[in-house]
């Protein structure tokens, strides 16, 4: 976990200090305090998203482990955008925007398996068994 950390935190301080050297001071401290507050606000709206994932997942347009997939995304953006810095942003936004992807675009053409099909009516033969031994019987 430490090995995860590090370089997060150096890739995080390198790339603030490059933004605030070239934005300035007013608007890096601009970017943090909007970025906080858009972070707050998804997480305060979290469980209304999450309600809304599970009338979908009841109307069959979210499977499971989209529905989880979804909230994850969800929940990890809204927590790096409160975090401060350009890195942690730039991926909370990425998470925010695949789980947009996945609640709207792949909602269009939800995958519905009906796992209550009558199984064995589409493949029946018909065949016909002539008992010829008990015919030639009889008409002796």
């Amino acid at each position: 976990m430490i090995f995860l950390i590090i370089p997060f935190a150096l890739i995080e301080l390198y790339l603030s200090l490059k933004t605030g050297e070239s934005i300035g001071f007013l608007w890096s401290v601009i970017w943090i305090v909007l970025s906080f507050a858009l972070g707050m606000m998804l997480l305060q709206r979290s469980s209304q998203t999450m309600m809304g994932n599970m009338q979908s997942m009841r109307q069959g347009k979210l499977d499971l482990r989209r529905f989880q997939n979804v909230s994850m995304a969800y929940f990890i953006g809204a927590i790096l955008l409160i975090i401060p810095g350009v890195f942690s942003d730039f991926l909370g936004v990425i998470a925010f925007f695949y789980s947009l992807y996945l609640q709207f675009i792949v909602k269009i053409t939800p995958e519905r398996t009906n796992h209550f099909t009558k199984q064995g009516d589409d493949n029946v033969i018909d065949v016909e068994i002539i008992d010829e031994h008990s015919r030639s019987d009889r008409s002796s």
